[in-house]
């Protein structure tokens, strides 16, 4: 499979015959890291459905031209998927964001629960959604995903609760199993994971309260870093996107 990129000017409107030039951080993965070489079939896209199949044409550190030979643009998903991943202590969240976004998911909304060991506080909040956002970036190219998933400002329960979504609350004493639930008509479904700790009492009652369901993925209890990604693998399937 070709080598793909992302153009960081979206969106991204080359047509067949046109010459795209690659600059910054990505003309020198492609160049440095990667090593393309001239007439090496590359593909391109900006992150938003376009996707481009092209030639390299030039190299160089500080900037890499793209011949396009080809070019097809893909819808967004007629159901919108979305993981809401508490913050976790160490790289576990990361985790969870890289594997999500590999796996599909349309967006990663930051939760900050009540028992979430890591705190997004005052600038370190900002720090951390870009962090995500790069996360996201690197996973989704590697994936070759023509969309990349947004990355969402921190929520709180209170937030959570007030999503008209169908929410899905991952609870591993919840007595319904997720393969179980109806998916049919939903436009945006939404999955909760909790941290290390789990969903406190208050939280599922919030959640619940609003219309949250509350649902299980087995007879086993996951780490926060494996969770959301089998419940997302249990969605894409249900939804026929696998």
């Amino acid at each position: 499979m070709a080598l793909h990129f992302l153009v960081d000017d979206a969106p991204l409107t080359a047509e067949a015959g046109d010459l795209v030039a690659l600059g910054g951080t990505e003309a020198h993965h492609a160049a440095v890291v990667r090593r393309v070489r001239v007439g090496e079939a590359v593909s391109l896209g900006d992150g938003k459905g376009a996707w481009l199949g092209g030639t390299v044409a030039s190299v160089s550190p500080k900037q890499v031209e793209v011949r396009i030979d080809e070019r097809h643009d893909v819808a967004p998903p007629a159901q919108e998927l979305i993981l809401v991943q508490a913050l976790a202590k160490g790289d576990r969240d990361e985790l969870a964001v890289q594997a999500a976004t590999e796996l599909g998911v349309d967006g990663i909304i930051p939760w900050q629960s009540a028992r979430s060991v890591s705190r997004w506080d005052g600038a370190k909040a900002a720090k951390g959604v870009a962090r995500w956002k790069s996360i996201v970036r690197e996973a989704a190219k590697q994936a070759h995903r023509a969309w990349v998933p947004s990355v969402q400002e921190p929520r709180t329960t209170a937030q959570l609760a007030a999503d008209d979504a169908l929410v899905l609350v991952l609870e591993p004493t919840a007595p319904v199993p997720l393969s179980q639930i109806d998916l049919a008509g939903a436009d945006r479904i939404v999955v909760v994971v909790g941290p290390e700790g789990g969903i406190t009492p208050e939280e599922l009652a919030a959640l619940t309260a609003a219309g949250a369901r509350l649902v299980r993925l087995g007879e086993t209890v996951l780490r926060t870093s494996t969770a959301g990604p089998a419940a997302l693998a249990v969605v894409s399937a249900r939804l026929g996107r696998w």
